[in-house]
Formats: structure tokens, sequence, C-alpha cells
């Protein structure tokens, strides 16, 4: 495929599969719990209610706040799969994550400020590891782009197991999952009414959150490809496993406190992937 043409799959089916895979995860996760679960395209009928919903308004900034949270996001992987700088587009996914920041905090509400200031958080517990990954997978390689990855002989999983597992514990905090669900979640009834970080949006606004989510776990499984580059299809295979795994721990954890998920995940990035790098710099010399 050309890039044009990737980028345009990324465009069209990336809300698709993000859609498919939460509908996957509420039908796993209600057996989990001994119950039938909703059908698997439930969040489609979900998200399309929410944009015939009036908007319940807040502040005048919130909804263009998310709307550039949903193209950011987007951006992210267009800019991922089109052949643009990896690095480069791991501060547009920083950015569009700030969006939502903003969004939230410009409400009135104590909910949505605490889940702002948690949801800064999450940025600063994930982020630094989707950076030191990229500059990883560049330096095994020697490539910056998506194409030059997937066709460098070298295979990135093999000389970065150390950064594959850390990637899988950071997936928690980005897939909202237990017990990292600190500024809000997804799927759980209990915490549908107060949700930290979306208490105060309404109707579309709630559309635009969840569209952008759907685009960040499209973006999450390119990067489980990227770790596979020698094979797409076991990439995507290992992000299927990788994503029933992070439903169990889901469904087996209860909530940790804000201080135990920025000092787990910063000590993950720095032994596992930081200690990754480093090795292959040692070796190198």
């Amino acid at each position: 495929m050309t890039p044009a043409l990737l980028v345009l799959v990324f465009v069209v089916l990336g809300p698709v599969l993000g859609g498919l895979l939460a509908g996957a995860d509420r039908i796993v996760s209600a057996r989990m719990q001994g119950r039938v679960g909703p059908p698997l395209l439930q969040p489609f009928y979900d998200v399309g209610k929410l944009f015939q919903k009036r908007v319940r308004r807040v502040n005048p900034v919130a909804e263009p706040l998310l709307i550039g949270h949903v193209v950011f996001m987007a951006l992210a992987g267009v800019l991922v799969i089109g052949g643009g700088d990896l690095i480069f587009a791991m501060f547009v996914l920083a950015l569009a994550a700030l969006f939502l920041v903003l969004a939230a905090g410009s409400a009135d509400s104590p909910y949505s400020n605490v889940g702002a200031e948690r949801e800064l958080v999450v940025l600063l517990a994930s982020e630094p590891f989707f950076i030191l990954m990229m500059a990883a997978i560049c330096k095994v390689t020697g490539e910056s782009t998506f194409s030059g990855v997937m066709d460098s002989p070298v295979r990135v999983a093999v000389e970065l197991p150390g950064a594959l597992l850390a990637f899988l514990f950071v997936i928690t905090i980005k897939l909202r999952k237990s017990p990292f669900d600190i500024s809000t979640t997804h799927h759980h009834p209990h915490q549908e009414l107060v949700r930290g970080l979306t208490s105060d949006l309404s109707g579309r606004q709630l559309g635009w959150v969840e569209l952008a989510h759907w685009y960040e776990c499209a973006l999450l499984a390119v990067f489980v490809v990227l770790f596979f580059n020698w094979s797409a299809p076991l990439g995507i295979l290992a992000f299927v496993v990788a994503y029933g795994l992070e439903v169990l721990v889901d469904n087996s954890t209860s909530r940790a406190k804000w201080q135990l998920v920025l000092r787990s995940a910063w000590a993950v990035t720095l032994v596992l992937a930081g200690g990754n790098l480093l090795a292959l710099y040692v070796v190198g010399v």
C-alpha cells in the first residue's frame, strides 16, 4: 500500500477498529462478571445517540477543544502511517491529550477539575515512555518513519524486549484500565454518572471523546505492529492478545492512587525501556 492509501485506511477504519474493540471489551468483561453483555456494535449505537442529543454547554471553548482533541489524535496516526517522523508524532499525541485536559479544566466543576489534574498525571506518567520507545525503535532500525521501520531487516521486538514489556504496562494507562484509570474510565456502569474528566460533558461532546479514544486504540495497534515489523499479521495478533490481557487486568484489579501510577510508570520506563536502550548503546560500543 502507498502511504496515502494507508493514511486513508487509518482515518476511515481507525474508529471502526476502536469501536469494535470497545464492543468486544464490553462483551468479554460481561462474561467475566457472569453477565451476557451488550451486542458487539453497541458502542457505535451509543456514540450515534450521543451525537443526536442536545449539548449542555458549560463553557463555549469546551467543544472546540474536544474537536481539536479528535483532530490531533487522528493527525498523530496520520503522521505515523503517512511517513512522518515517529518521534514528532509522539509530541502530537501528547498535544491531543492536552486538548482534552483543557476542555475538562474549562468547566467550573470540582469533578472536572480533579479529573483534569489527574489526566495531567497520566500524561506525565505515559508520554515520556512513548517518546523513549520511538527513540529506541529509530535507534535499532536506523529509520525514523513507519515504512522505514517496516522495511528494516532488524526485528524490533527481538532487539527491544524490555521496551515491549514496558509498552504492555503503559498501555494500561492509555486504555484507561484498572488499576490506572485515575482520571476517567470506560465501560463500567457504576462510574458513568461521575467520571471525573468527562463529568461535565454531554451529548456530542462525549461523542468526540469516544471517537478520539477509538483513534488512540487504533494507533496503539500500529505501535505493536512496529514492534513486530517482520510480520504485520503477527503484530495484529500480538495486539489482540495484549488487549485481552488488559481486559483481564481491568476486571481483576481495583483503582490505584495517582502516586503509584506515576512512580510505577516512571520506574518501568527507566528500568525496562531505558535499560534496554542503554544496553544497545553499550553493545554498539
